[in-house]
């Protein structure tokens, strides 16, 4: 059945549908969760360690009474964006929906965690730009594509190398690196904990915990 609250000639929402702005505000999440609410937007090749330094910085955040949650890329991929795929749109259209998850979490005063990819610089400030001043850190995982093709977890570089997956970000689809992300973890010489530990650190402070 179509909705009634869509164009249906261009396929925008409706004029019909408002905005409701809750009881509850922004301000009032802020204070009962005593933190300042931000996306920690992690990116980085596969294989770079995105999710585990993730992971990681959550279990801290965990442990020293924080609210937050992480938004991976594989799981996210399961449930809201299984409809797609890894073509360049279908790639921006992952991003886009992420960022706006991100920007709720954000409104209801959590630190959010997301572990993508995300190769395109564009996007990424697309996401940033969903976001108020201060609620959006990149934080690159900086991590040699030779380290990354090393470790190779799935076994992805070497179908990507066979050509038995195409459109394989660092070998026939371009990573764009920050050009000035606001937290930068150069993975190669140092552990998951120090990794995550600079992270928190950083968090500690630009007084976001």
């Amino acid at each position: 059945m179509n909705s009634p609250y869509v164009n249906k000639e261009n396929d925008s929402v409706s004029n019909d549908v408002v905005w409701h702005n809750s009881t509850v505000t922004h301000d009032d999440r802020i204070k009962q969760k005593n933190q300042k609410p931000v996306v920690l937007w992690f990116t980085g090749l596969s294989g770079s360690g995105k999710s585990t330094v993730a992971n990681a910085v959550e279990s801290k955040l965990l442990s020293l009474g924080k609210h937050s949650y992480l938004l991976d890329g594989d799981n996210v991929r399961h449930g809201l964006n299984k409809d797609l795929g890894f073509s360049d749109n279908d790639r921006i259209e992952n991003i886009r929906r992420i960022g706006e998850v991100a920007k709720l979490f954000v409104d209801a005063g959590s630190i959010v965690l997301t572990a993508f990819i995300s190769p395109f610089i564009v996007d990424r400030i697309q996401v940033r730009e969903l976001l108020a001043d201060g609620q959006f850190l990149e934080v690159f995982i900086d991590t040699p594509l030779a380290v990354c093709e090393q470790r190779d977890p799935k076994g992805l570089y070497k179908k990507a190398r066979a050509g038995e997956i195409k459109h394989f970000t660092g070998i026939d689809s371009e990573y764009q690196a920050p050009i000035n992300p606001d937290i930068h973890v150069a993975t190669a010489n140092y552990s998951i904990d120090q990794c995550a530990e600079q992270i928190v650190s950083a968090l500690i402070n630009k007084e976001y915990i």
